[in-house]
């Protein structure tokens, strides 16, 4: 088992107002743990491809995912899952109950521009991703005037936290890239509504 070490890393708040906080750590994991949680989590899963209905025709998700919920009696959750699932729910004081895996192969890989669906999360708790394997930047989008706009390049072992008002006020996407960049894996730990 990896020894699990917090670095004393400082929090950024890229933003906090009326519409929304969100807060990137980096160096939230040492460097080895990421490594370590990244080897095992893209050899030991069964990562799936899904296919969904866009502008009227049924196309590949352009990234492969995995899901687990983190409450389920007697579930087998990978123990890089369960420890990063124990570190950040600590870290936040915040009981997640479900983690969902997103695989990004490489800079073909992404995901557009979306906001949580409210009815799958409960209302007033944060959603915190874990970022593993090469850095890819995100994009987070105010939905209304001021339009801002915050790039941030998410790192190994780094947590970015979105509380729950961002959902209702932001965007936010991991981009396609033209540049050479390897494989990522993130782990975004959310508080779901009961299934």
């Amino acid at each position: 088992m990896p020894q699990l070490t917090l670095f004393e890393s400082s929090e950024t708040r890229l933003a906090d107002d009326e519409r929304g906080r969100v807060v990137y750590t980096p160096r939230f994991v040492d460097a080895d743990t990421a490594e370590s949680w990244f080897r095992q989590l893209r050899d030991g899963l069964s990562w799936k491809m899904q296919r969904r209905m866009m502008y009227d025709r049924e196309v590949d998700v352009p990234r492969l995912m995995a899901h687990f919920r983190l409450d389920a009696a007697g579930g087998e959750t990978p123990t890089p899952i369960a420890e990063a699932a124990r570190l950040v729910s600590d870290h936040l004081a915040v009981p997640f109950n479900s983690v969902g895996l997103n695989r990004y192969r490489d800079g073909r890989d992404s995901v557009a521009p979306h906001n949580d669906h409210l009815d799958e999360i409960r209302e007033g708790f944060p959603i915190a991703l874990l970022s593993l394997g090469a850095m890819r930047r995100m994009v987070i989008r105010a939905k209304a005037q001021p339009r801002t706009t915050i790039q941030v390049d998410l790192e190994a072992g780094s947590l970015l936290v979105m509380d729950y008002a961002t959902q209702l006020h932001y965007t936010h996407a991991i981009p396609k890239t033209t540049e050479d960049v390897g494989e990522r894996i993130s782990l975004a730990f959310r508080v779901k509504t009961a299934a």
